[in-house]
């Protein structure tokens, strides 16, 4: 709402530029501008009761704007005048502000409020249809209370107790619910399959369920949702994930164990040869049937993780047990050995082993602190700053924004010729937090120049990460470092969170497309200039091949 105001502050003083005078319009767009920050104000405080005299005022001047209208709906409705914030309501639909399926549940809801169910209930399937994002939310609006016993709601809405259905049904119902949700939401479901093949999938499935495990059908779930074609649509079993003591890592020679609970330290630095009767590579071509990603870099990021989750293994029936595993590994010393893992719910910490104990050079700047959203440091000696990314949200103890700007003054106040962003780790959160970044790069004539800019970028570079790196690559003189992206420059992705009743899965399905380069960019990635992928020799002696191509 906050940036639906200040969106609309910018053209009341455009419009305040029409009259006839010079004098009157700096009267009148100071007034407005004025009136405008009166009314942003309210609204930011949750002041209902005062901004909606104000854009009573200010809509009927514009017929044509969608998000004042959307203002002035929602100011109505928090004020309980429902009939006239239904009027808004439908003209903000009209304009297609916002998400018009948001707009469709607000009338749905100023009619529960009036009393009248019937009414509610056929805008609520309107808003469905249209694509509302959250059932939960749908399912705990008090508003709607009402509705909960009617049975079209119930079965809208996923408001259901499972502990009345047998096991068979239980799963049945998800597998069901799972499919619809899909269809109701996804951008494009059938990218990468025919609707006749997801269909006939979803059929043998629900007659398969009563002979499968719950493994087994855990992994077919996950199948389902891979057959959607892009990384951010996915479901994984519910509750913590057991998982083996190690944590492993696709390098250009292999899958390498890089860390490893005090039990099994002599695991640390071990190569992963086989899992169960499977060599690895052989383990990463059943898991794709199961990873959602939107390109081939999804699997090197997602295959070694699900690697240590024997119930996903067992579900594609390349282990016998679901609760462990047996490892083939190889040593630093070409000693090959078997070993069995219990899966468990440790956390990797810092009393788990790594293969860089006995590293000579000091820890690289890109292992140092992955857990910090973003924070720089100055490599006097080479005049380059290192700025590491790592996720696209707000630290509440310094926001973006001011982080960008104390980054910007440091490399112009100082002896500075380079910055390196390091976006390897970084997984996404919301765009729009990009813009100071982005804004910054450009105006700075000191750095944005071809040699001095520079972008390490690899498999986890995603999502929102992804769009950073698209945005960097069309408006500036960047280099690109390190590996492929994650992602693609136009991608479908968004997070709207799913949990399955019965199961207690959970995921996402997307459904925006982020056409965030040229219309006929379909590149996979964006890849670097610079190629430098992760090295197991290298990784061990704390060495980093993609900031070392930058100073070379």
């Amino acid at each position: 709402m906050i940036r639906v105001c200040r969106a609309l502050a910018a053209l009341l003083l455009a419009w305040s530029l029409l009259g006839p005078a010079p004098v009157a319009r700096a009267q009148e767009a100071a007034s407005l501008a004025e009136l405008w920050q009166h009314v942003e104000a309210k609204v930011r405080a949750g002041a209902w009761q005062e901004a909606r005299p104000l854009l009573e005022k200010l809509a009927p001047q514009n017929p044509v704007e969608a998000r004042l209208w959307l203002a002035l709906a929602q100011a109505r409705y928090h004020t309980k005048e429902y009939r006239q914030a239904i009027v808004a309501y439908e003209k903000a639909i009209d304009l297609r502000a916002g998400y018009p399926a948001e707009s469709a549940y607000g009338v749905a809801r100023c009619h529960a409020r009036l009393g009248d169910d019937a009414t509610a209930l056929e805008w609520l399937q309107k808003a469905l249809k249209m694509g509302l994002r959250d059932l939960g939310k749908v399912r705990a609006d008090a508003d709607l209370k009402a509705l909960h016993a009617d049975r079209t709601f119930q079965e809208l809405v996923a408001l259901v107790d499972t502990t009345k259905m047998s096991r068979d049904e239980g799963w049945r119902y998800d597998l069901k619910l799972l499919a619809r949700e899909i269809m109701r939401l996804h951008f494009n479901p059938y990218r990468l399959h025919k609707r006749a093949e997801f269909d006939s999938y979803v059929r043998q499935l629900d007659e398969e369920i009563p002979r499968l495990k719950d493994e087994h059908i855990m992994a077919r779930f996950m199948k389902l949702a891979r057959m959607a074609g892009d990384g951010h649509t996915f479901v994984r079993p519910g509750g913590a994930p057991l998982s083996l003591p190690v944590q492993l890592f696709q390098f250009e020679e292999g899958v390498f164990v890089t860390a490893a609970h005090p039990e099994y330290a002599s695991l640390a630095g071990a190569q992963v040869l086989r899992i169960g009767k499977h060599a690895t590579a052989d383990v990463l071509r059943a898991l794709e049937d199961i990873i959602s990603r939107d390109n081939p870099m999804g699997l090197k990021a997602m295959g070694p993780a699900l690697m240590t989750y024997p119930r996903a293994l067992y579900g594609l029936d390349l282990i016998p047990d679901p609760d462990k595993a047996t490892l083939t590994v190889r040593d630093g010393d070409g000693t090959e050995r078997t070993v069995t893992l219990s899966a468990g719910d440790a956390k990797a910490d810092a009393k788990w082993l790594t293969p860089r104990k006995d590293a000579k050079l000091p820890e690289p700047l890109y292992l140092k602190n992955r857990q910090g959203a973003y924070w720089f440091e100055q490599l006097p000696e080479h005049k380059l700053v290192y700025c590491q990314y790592n996720g696209v949200r707000n630290d509440p103890k310094e926001p973006f924004e001011k982080f960008c700007q104390r980054l910007f003054e440091f490399i112009e106040k100082n002896d500075v010729d380079k910055l390196a962003i390091d976006l390897r780790w970084n997984g996404g959160g919301n765009s729009i937090l990009n813009k100071p970044l982005i804004h910054g790069l450009i105006r700075s004539d000191k750095i944005n120049q071809r040699g001095k800019l520079f972008v390490i970028i690899g498999r986890h570079t995603f999502s929102a990460a992804q769009n950073c790196a698209t945005d960097i690559e069309m408006h500036t003189k960047a280099l690109f470092v390190g590996e492929p992206t994650g992602s693609s420059p136009n991608f479908i992705g968004e997070t709207v969170r799913l949990t399955l009743p019965y199961s207690k899965m959970t995921g996402s399905i997307s459904d925006l497309y982020w056409g965030r380069s040229w219309p006929m960019d379909y590149r996979t990635w964006i890849a670097p200039q610079l190629y430098a992928p992760p090295s197991f020799a290298l990784y061990k002696a704390n060495r980093d091949p993609a900031l070392e191509a930058v100073l070379k």
